[in-house]
């Protein structure tokens, strides 16, 4: 069968243009900005959930608290630095400016000297 150049051409780049879209569908399309929130949101939520936690249960200047306010900063830098975003769990807000305190939930050492100090009377 012998077709005219111009139709070959064309055909060719049709070929190409559907194996082009089926491997795109195949791979899957790139993650959305859902799908980033969505990380970003549940990666911050449970580090802040962890730093709750580490002072509830060993008290607000404890290591483990500031283990868990390091692991919360690096979620949050990792966020912001990749998406320019952060997700803040107790406001349940995004922000779109790096504006989180490294010294976290300060109002909880309150609460902390008051527990230890029911506990030496």
């Amino acid at each position: 069968m012998n077709l005219p150049h111009h139709w070959t051409y064309h055909l060719g780049k049709t070929a190409l243009l559907a194996a082009a879209l089926t491997a795109f569908a195949t791979i899957g399309a790139p993650p959305s900005r859902a799908d980033h929130n969505t990380n970003c949101q549940k990666r911050i939520s449970k580090a802040d959930h962890k730093l709750h936690e580490a002072i509830e249960h060993h008290g607000y200047k404890s290591s483990q608290a500031e283990h868990a306010r390091v692991d919360l900063r690096q979620a949050r830098e990792h966020c912001y630095t990749t998406y320019h975003e952060w997700w803040d769990d107790d406001s349940q807000t995004w922000h779109t400016d790096r504006d989180w305190k490294d010294e976290d939930h300060e109002h909880y050492h309150e609460k902390d000297r008051d527990h230890d100090h029911d506990n030496h009377r």
